[in-house]
């Protein structure tokens, strides 16, 4: 039955409802001890006309992150503006570690100044402070950078607030087909974008390194081929539609070749494209199934799923050095669907037994492994590009949602849309 399952969620992807919404955000578990810190809400001018509220998006960057613990608005103690107002004394009463001041000024129409200040209340001193020119349609964008350069001042990681993620809905309408649609986002649900309609499965979808394109897995034609999607010009490019199986298209790290799992040879191997000539390399040879290939940083070795053991496990293969796979789990019978931090040293992957799959990780030196959420459908893990996240798709009371685990699973958060499901999530490494 596992073997069965398996092969379901390679091949074709299944929804009831959903409609092109906003995907929002429920933090369904924090971390105790988080930092606190306020955001205070920016100063506005009035000739901006802005409602958009930065220090609120700010706010619930850094929330969700499970690293910080925001003041509510309704519980600030004072409302500063510039670094004179600041009182450190009463802020550290308050038990406040840090504080984010800002302000948006008009430099013309739809045009602002965005300026930003963050305070380490204890020392009693400014510790970052910058300035952006914006505008109304990317003022979101904006929030996000700043967002990004507050967590790498606290935290010494980058930022993963301003990129984009991919995923995949459904929409149902009585007495017609399912229509699927391929969509991308900001990382918090807003600015959705549809690249693709279609009445047959879209799946895995997948972002090239600098975030400029999304590869996927379509069955418009009836049958499985990748493309290609460029985000700002709408193009899109056909990049295998072999005979049989073509499915679970992995990007290498530098964008020039395509990892892929096609049949067109009997059964489901992995291939390497070369992109700019669609040569193909074949990397595995097997009576079982070998897919989900997913690419070290190196771009010297992948790890991949393979029922050659019997059940879905993972492997890992050197490129070049001729060596035989080499397996990487063996604790339980199905471990499936890996994703690489991009610092190498960590997978993460679907854990199954019992009739519940969960997310797990792996230390790839030591070979731990610690399983992070409940279940009992959780699948299509994907880190976030600084590692500090994964996202998943789950199960939330009988509806398809995408969630996020923090990599010590002390945080969690769930994205759903109002009246639909949502499967399939890929974090974007860079927003392009």
């Amino acid at each position: 039955m596992e073997i069965k399952r398996w092969l379901l969620i390679a091949i074709v992807a299944v929804f009831s409802h959903t409609a092109n919404a906003v995907l929002k955000i429920d933090i369904t578990e924090g971390i105790e001890g988080a930092t606190p810190i306020a955001v205070v809400p920016f100063k506005v001018d009035v000739r901006t006309g802005l409602k958009t509220d930065i220090a609120a998006i700010v706010s619930s960057d850094l929330a969700r992150s499970g690293m910080f613990s925001p003041v509510a608005e309704t519980d600030m103690i004072a409302r500063p503006t510039s670094p004179v107002e600041v009182d450190y004394k009463t802020w550290r009463i308050a038990g406040v570690d840090h504080l984010v001041i800002g302000e948006v000024k008009s430099t013309g129409k739809d045009q602002y100044k965005v300026e930003f200040r963050l305070f380490n209340v204890y020392r009693g001193e400014q510790v970052l402070g910058y300035s952006f020119n914006s505008s109304r349609t990317h003022i979101r964008t904006t929030a996000h950078q700043i967002s990004d350069l507050i967590f790498e001042k606290l935290t010494g990681l980058p930022g993963a607030f301003n990129s984009r993620i991919a995923y995949i809905t459904s929409q149902r309408t009585k007495g017609k087909p399912i229509e699927y649609k391929l969509q991308v986002a900001d990382t918090d649900g807003y600015n959705p974008q549809t690249l693709l309609t279609s009445k047959e499965p879209i799946m895995s979808p997948v972002w090239s390194p600098d975030g400029s394109k999304v590869a996927y897995v379509s069955f418009e034609s009836g049958l499985s081929a990748i493309f290609s999607h460029d985000i700002r010009t709408g193009s899109r490019e056909k990049i295998a539609s072999f005979k049989g199986i073509n499915s679970s298209p992995a990007w290498s790290p530098d964008g020039k070749k395509m990892a892929m799992t096609l049949s067109k040879d009997g059964n489901p191997d992995i291939y390497i494209m070369t992109l700019d000539n669609k040569k193909l390399r074949r990397m595995t040879s097997h009576w079982a199934i070998d897919t989900e290939a997913a690419w070290m940083p190196d771009s010297q070795s992948i790890v991949f799923t393979s029922s050659r053991s019997g059940k879905p496990q993972i492997y890992s293969l050197s490129l070049n050095s001729g060596a035989r796979p080499k397996r990487l789990t063996f604790d339980g019978k199905y471990n499936a669907n890996a994703s690489v931090s991009a610092d190498g040293k960590v997978i993460t992957f679907v854990h199954g037994g019992n009739n519940s799959y969960r997310i797990a990780t792996m230390d790839l030196e030591n070979r731990s492994m610690q399983i992070l959420t409940q279940g009992p459908l959780d699948e299509s893990p994907d880190f976030a590009p600084n590692g500090t996240m994964i996202m998943f798709a789950s199960v939330d009371k009988g509806k398809a949602v995408l969630a996020a685990v923090s990599t010590d699973g002390r945080h969690k958060h769930r994205l759903a849309l109002s009246d639909g499901e949502v499967r399939e999530p890929s974090w974007a490494a860079k927003r392009y």
